[in-house]
């Protein structure tokens, strides 16, 4: 692993983010009973980021001198890289690559898990040494 990783902050934001994530996932469930997969997985990705915010501030970048204001923003900018790439993966694989497979079991479920764990490394980085630096 990159030598510039700390491991236990590295651990400690996998799970600050998976328990993000489980958010984001959970809640694209439960928008598509009103929205359409799309537009149900930018609004939970946007649930899952305030949560991530939240976690992240308070115990894996605790010791950020950004100002709070500079950190939202940042964070706000770093996601929205990450959110394209959930979107973009999700819809890939929902909409071509699962159908070339002829999967449709849980498809729904299994386009949006891959496309919600992508952006996992560029996330660390860009908060580490951008959001909360």
């Amino acid at each position: 692993m990159i030598k510039s990783i700390r491991s236990n902050q590295f651990t400690i934001f996998l799970i600050a983010g998976g328990i993000a994530a489980a958010i984001n996932f959970g809640s694209r469930i439960l928008f598509s009973e009103w929205l359409s997969f799309s537009n149900a997985v930018i609004c939970s990705y946007i649930t899952g980021m305030i949560v991530a915010f939240l976690l992240t501030k308070k115990f894996v970048f605790k010791a950020s001198r950004n100002p709070i204001y500079v950190s939202v923003l940042i964070f706000t900018v770093v996601n929205i890289v990450a959110a394209i790439q959930t979107w973009a993966i999700s819809l890939c694989m929902l909409y071509f690559i699962l159908p070339s497979l002829n999967v449709s079991t849980f498809a729904p479920e299994i386009a949006h898990g891959l496309g919600v764990v992508t952006p996992v490394f560029t996330s660390y980085f860009g908060h580490k040494y951008f959001s909360f630096r």
